[in-house]
């Protein structure tokens, strides 16, 4: 018996030998100064994250001393913090106004430059886009989607998909440069020489 009690003495000295040790209450120091830094840092993220989602200063108080409650508190804000900030919420209702005033405007505007343009007009007169196609008939402008002309019922054909050449037209560029080059070759050689 007093070899078990003596191994469990010695065992039990050690531990508290341990557990009294000066490396022990430096190791406890510095894990409740990182502790009360993590929960401080958590109060002071809440209380920066509720100012910049509510208005209310009473609301951002009150979310601040929810924050202070040791870890469950920024939990808890987590749950019930509104899903978007303050400019996030002000960016939104500048965009649906600049929406609505787009939908209640009386006057066409070209899609590309925003000019204001007749519904009659084939083209822009600012940018030159291709606002509508002119009837084949009767000339009238055609809206995309329209199947006939309203004017002179004539079925409105789509356009041939137009086939694009990229060796074709830069032959022709070449033609094209190498001949206003020879051009200007001649007329330089026909100037006179100045004296």
């Amino acid at each position: 018996m007093t070899a078990i009690g003596s191994i469990f003495g010695s065992a039990f000295a050690s531990v508290h030998d341990v557990f009294h040790s000066t490396a022990f209450h430096v190791a406890q120091l510095i894990t409740l100064f990182f502790v009360a830094l993590l929960w401080l840092g958590l109060a002071s993220w809440v209380h920066r994250d509720a100012r910049r989602r509510v208005d209310d200063g009473l609301l951002v108080a009150t979310a601040t001393l929810l924050g202070l409650v040791p870890f469950l508190g920024p939990l808890v804000y987590l749950l019930f913090r509104p899903p978007e900030t303050l400019e996030d919420a002000y960016a939104r209702r500048v965009e649906v106004a600049a929406l609505e005033s787009r939908l209640f405007e009386s006057t066409p505007r070209c899609p590309v430059c925003r000019a204001q343009i007749e519904p009659a007009f084939l083209v822009c007169p600012v940018c030159t886009t291709q606002l509508k196609e002119p009837c084949a008939s009767c000339s009238a402008p055609l809206e995309p989607t329209w199947q006939a002309c309203p004017y002179c019922t004539n079925p409105v054909t789509a356009a041939p998909p137009s086939t694009f050449d990229l060796d074709q037209a830069l032959t022709a560029e070449a033609v094209l440069h190498d001949g206003a080059t020879r051009k200007a070759r001649s007329r330089r050689s026909r100037r006179p020489s100045a004296p």
